[in-house]
């Protein structure tokens, strides 16, 4: 397991990672992701950080947890948030099932590309909703499954066996919208969309935010 994390935090740094310098000229990044992580505030835990390619499109003044299974992504972290102007909290080494801060504890609790690969999404999302403040907001912008009976989503339930395994677990054929509808968050939108930065099987996209 140690190895296949190595190597998975090596060929994500250095084949799919913009370390640390967002291209501000890719349609998904410039119309999405940056105004989503612009409305974080606060105290912000950010689930499956990664090497840090959010950090530099966070606001001035949030004070940032990056919550990160691999521990061999931690060094681009450290470097990362030493590079830029965020507050970096903590950078911790655990699960998305198994947040290690109390109730109510976070603002803003950030998940881009991950839902998509954790090993209990319910349980994932019901630790966002608890570690959430009454009033907070959890923003997404994550891949999910096509349409039914679409091309798309054949391919996708075709690939997905493969996908999972190079992927580091990642699932080609999740509702992610669905699930986050259904965690009992109080207020929930969602936007719908397809993106041409990624691959068709990757394609549809769902952004948003929920209340608790």
């Amino acid at each position: 397991m140690t190895i296949r994390k190595r190597l998975f935090a090596w060929m994500y740094h250095n084949l799919l990672s913009d370390r640390g310098s967002p291209d501000m000229s890719d349609p998904l990044t410039r119309d999405v992701r940056a105004p989503l992580l612009a409305q974080a505030a606060g105290r912000v835990l950010e689930i499956g950080a990664g090497d840090g390619a959010n950090l530099p499109l966070y606001p001035p003044g949030v004070r940032l947890t990056s919550l990160e299974p691999n521990p061999h992504l931690h060094l681009h972290l450290d470097r990362i948030c030493a590079e830029q102007h965020v507050i970096c909290d903590a950078i911790v080494e655990a699960p998305g099932e198994a947040i290690p801060y109390p109730d109510g504890y976070f603002d803003t609790v950030v998940s881009i590309h991950v839902l998509c690969s954790v090993a209990d999404q319910t349980q994932v999302l019901t630790e966002i909703r608890r570690v959430l403040r009454p009033g907070g907001l959890f923003l997404f912008l994550e891949h999910v499954t096509a349409p039914p009976n679409t091309p798309t989503h054949h391919m996708q339930r075709l690939v997905n066996p493969l996908w999972k395994t190079v992927g580091d677990g990642c699932h080609l054929t999740r509702d992610t919208g669905a699930a986050i509808r259904a965690a009992g968050f109080e207020i929930v939108e969602i936007n719908t969309f397809e993106t041409a930065t990624f691959p068709a099987i990757v394609s549809p996209h769902i952004t948003g935010s929920a209340r608790p």
